[in-house]
C-alpha cells in the first residue's frame, strides 16, 4: 500500500498561477480563491473537489482507492 499524499499543486485555469496546498483529510474542498486573479475555482463535473480538478495529485480519499471521492468523507 502506498503513503497517501497530502500535497498538491493547484493551478488556476484563469491566469496559471500555481500554488502548493496542504489538503484536508476531514472534509471535502469546493472552493478555491486563486490568491493572483482572485477567480474562485469550484471542481469540474464529475470532481469530487478542487484538487481532484486542478491539482496535481487527486485527494486522500481517490487516493486510497474510494472512488466515491469525498461524498463519504463530508
Amino acid at each position: 500500500m502506498t503513503d497517501v499524499l497530502l500535497t498538491s499543486v493547484l493551478t488556476c485555469p484563469e491566469c496559471g498561477h500555481a500554488r502548493t496546498e496542504v489538503m484536508p483529510t476531514d472534509a471535502c474542498q469546493w472552493l478555491y480563491e486563486c490568491e493572483d486573479c482572485h477567480a474562485i475555482l469550484r471542481p469540474k463535473t464529475g470532481d469530487c473537489c478542487v484538487f481532484c480538478s486542478y491539482g496535481t495529485v487527486p485527494c486522500p480519499p481517490i487516493q486510497g482507492g474510494d472512488q466515491s471521492g469525498c461524498e463519504r468523507v463530508c
